[in-house]
């Protein structure tokens, strides 16, 4: 079964006979179709008949594709178009991407037009990475390892954590990597309580927790990880953390395996940290899916009930910042398995002074 059908089978589940899908990063996952739309209106209409078709603007490269292209120039009525292929008496998915220049004039074309949030039935099908998907994943995260290894060994006196970015974007492209899948994250001492700090010129001194939290895209396909090391020394108090955090990331991929609940995997990993004293401190969700983007639809937290599928990649990543002191996070990508999970991320997580 090929994407666009599992594509069909969850619209089926959701009584849905036609999805715009106008996510370019979706588009391509469906069609290997790749284009950049700008302002400009580009869609992907999927009709559970067979009959699916491409809106695109006459200045986007498109080649030779299995599906019906509709081409519009600037100048058309991009609206009116679309209105010719859809079906009127059956209720239109649309996925969460698409502006409100294009859907609020699509409902006024077409009064009675009974709409749905379709985006689901394309991001439970990308939430399932195929083998291709998972050996290119794979790849990534050992680039990333790689790069994870090389940034600590240029942690040295004086360097700023800017230096340090930028040395890791770099070391990107040098292993032929498309670029970051997200800015790099580097931060010392008291900036590692912010979770998304952003580098700056601060200068490493002795006693600071190092935070890299880096992932770069390779064939398409992101990686993510985080790691807390320290500078010359850790107090007792920072190797409590790290231990406690490193615990916490080891306990929640403990228990992955499919069926279990989003939320009590993230429930393993919080749970550890409030009854340490430190919940107050765990600010965020315990994780992400990721993909073709960092991002991807779904996470691991208290609100997703949801069950855990073999193939599905997230991140866990649980943190403790405590604010003007200093933070500690650690974070792998796992791949739900047939009877657990693999951790992507080889980099050992065990407390490491650098010296």
């Amino acid at each position: 079964m090929n994407r666009i059908e599992r594509v069909i089978k969850e619209m089926n589940k959701r009584h849905l006979s036609q999805l715009l899908v106008s996510d370019a990063t979706s588009i391509k996952y469906l069609t290997g179709v790749s284009v950049y739309p700008g302002e400009r209106l580009y869609a992907f209409l999927i009709r559970h008949d067979g009959w699916h078709v491409m809106f695109a603007n006459h200045m986007f490269e498109i080649p030779a594709i299995p599906f019906e292209v509709v081409r519009y120039g600037d100048s058309d009525n991009q609206i009116e178009l679309i209105s010719e292929y859809i079906d009127k008496t059956k209720v239109l998915g649309i996925d969460k991407q698409w502006p409100a220049q294009f859907l609020i004039p699509l409902i006024a074309k077409n009064p009675g037009l009974r709409i749905a949030l379709g985006s689901d039935c394309v991001d439970d099908v990308r939430a399932i990475k195929d083998e291709k998907e998972i050996e290119l994943m794979k790849e990534a995260s050992r680039i990333n390892d790689c790069v994870m290894e090389k940034a600590k060994a240029q942690v040295k006196a004086g360097i700023t954590e800017l230096e340090l970015a930028r040395f890791i974007d770099q070391e990107y492209l040098n292993m032929g990597c498309e670029g970051n899948s997200f800015p790099s994250i580097v931060s010392f001492g008291a900036n590692a309580a912010d979770p998304h700090h952003e580098p700056d010129a601060t200068v490493l001194k002795e006693g600071d927790v190092v935070l890299f939290d880096i992932g770069c895209i390779k064939n398409g396909y992101c990686s993510d990880m985080t790691r807390s090391y320290f500078y010359k020394y850790a107090g007792e108090h920072q190797r409590m953390v790290h231990d406690l955090v490193r615990s916490a990331n080891e306990c929640a991929e403990s228990i992955i395996r499919p069926g279990v609940k989003f939320s009590d995997i993230d429930g393993a990993a919080r749970n550890m940290i409030k009854q340490a004293g430190y919940g107050e401190y765990f600010t965020h969700r315990l994780g992400h899916f990721i993909g073709t983007v960092v991002h991807e639809k779904g996470d691991v937290s208290g609100a997703n009930d949801a069950i855990t599928k073999e193939g599905m990649i997230f991140s866990i990543e649980p943190g403790v910042y405590l604010p003007n002191n200093f933070g500690v996070r650690i974070e792998d990508l796992v791949l739900v398995t047939k009877d657990g999970c693999e951790v992507l991320n080889k980099v050992s997580k065990a407390l490491e002074i650098i010296e």
